[in-house]
């Protein structure tokens, strides 16, 4: 039970420091490009980058702050940094072909997937 209020917790944080720092980039540097989910995307690929790298080298935290911050607040902040980390770590143990169809399936699904569920709606609405 502790596990799972641990990840609620770092969830509802982390989506809405996701949705403040998108509002205030947006509002800071907006425009056409989505310049608020670039920086929500990059920075938690960083943060989620150096919180693991403490974790996997250093054996810093318990179970229960990697599951506060890298499945919640990260994890809410942005999945992208999920498909960073799984990415890096396929190629780090040595599987470079899993890490490149990892990166292709999930940009190409994705985007099939936005245009699938964008089309379903369109074709509803008649």
């Amino acid at each position: 039970m502790m596990r799972l209020l641990a990840v609620g917790a770092g969830g509802f944080l982390g989506a809405c420091l996701r949705w403040s720092l998108a509002q205030w980039a947006e509002r800071t540097w907006g425009g056409q490009f989505p310049v608020g989910t670039l920086a929500v995307n990059s920075l938690g690929c960083l943060a989620l980058g150096v919180f693991m790298g403490l974790v996997e080298e250093a054996g810093a935290f318990s179970e229960e702050t990697r599951l506060f911050v890298a499945v919640g607040v990260l994890g809410a902040f942005t999945t992208f940094s999920t498909f960073g980390y799984e990415t890096l770590r396929l190629m780090r143990d040595g599987h470079p072909a899993l890490a490149l169809g990892n990166a292709l399936a999930n940009v190409l699904l994705g985007l099939g997937a936005v245009w699938v569920g964008w089309a379903v709606v369109r074709l509803l609405q008649g």
